[in-house]
């Protein structure tokens, strides 16, 4: 939810909020963060576990990172997000305040608070920052939306029990079914 709107706000409003609250920051708009629920935890758990498993078997050189993870998305101080989880393959885009640029993969997990955020307002700026792929884990309707944009292939709806293809990972299939 939009905190109120009478000021371009910057990064450095987000190092300014009191301890433990935590917003991120879209085109000079704050936007609060309501704490994770325990079945969004689970999925962020398994989901990043099954990813970081997978690169690791195949040494690949992409970084698997989760929320509270700081994402520059536009490498300018009007945005700012945390994603559930980004994975980034360009390690020149990483330091000790995170990443700075679009990460190649990031997966959001739907809550009632930001359905809005995750379809709407970030969908447009991942595809527009440079985002490779976009996942959309919706445990509200057991439904993930899949956004190729490296490939333009359009968005495939998913079940939580249908085996979903990675597009930035062709030999990677995630079934969510399998961690709940």
């Amino acid at each position: 939810m939009p905190l109120p709107k009478n000021k371009l706000h910057t990064i450095r409003d987000i190092y300014a909020l009191p301890e433990g609250q935590r917003a991120e920051l879209i085109d000079g708009q704050l936007y609060a963060m309501a704490p994770p629920g325990r079945t969004h935890q689970q999925l962020l758990l398994s989901l990043s576990r099954r990813i970081a498993d997978y690169v690791d078997a195949k040494k690949g050189a992409c970084e698997i990172d989760i929320a509270p993870f700081a994402v520059f998305l536009n490498k300018d101080d009007l945005n700012y997000v945390e994603p559930d989880i980004s994975v980034i393959c360009d390690k020149n885009k990483l330091d000790d305040k995170g990443c700075h640029g679009a990460p190649d993969w990031i997966i959001e997990i739907v809550s009632p608070t930001t359905q809005q955020m995750d379809y709407g307002i970030k969908l447009f700026k991942y595809r527009t920052a440079g985002v490779r792929e976009y996942w959309i884990v919706n445990p509200l309707k057991s439904t993930v939306m899949v956004y190729d944009f490296e490939h333009e292939t359009g968005t495939q709806q998913y079940s939580f029990a249908d085996t979903i293809p990675v597009c930035i990972y062709e030999e990677l299939f995630i079934c969510l079914s399998d961690f709940l």
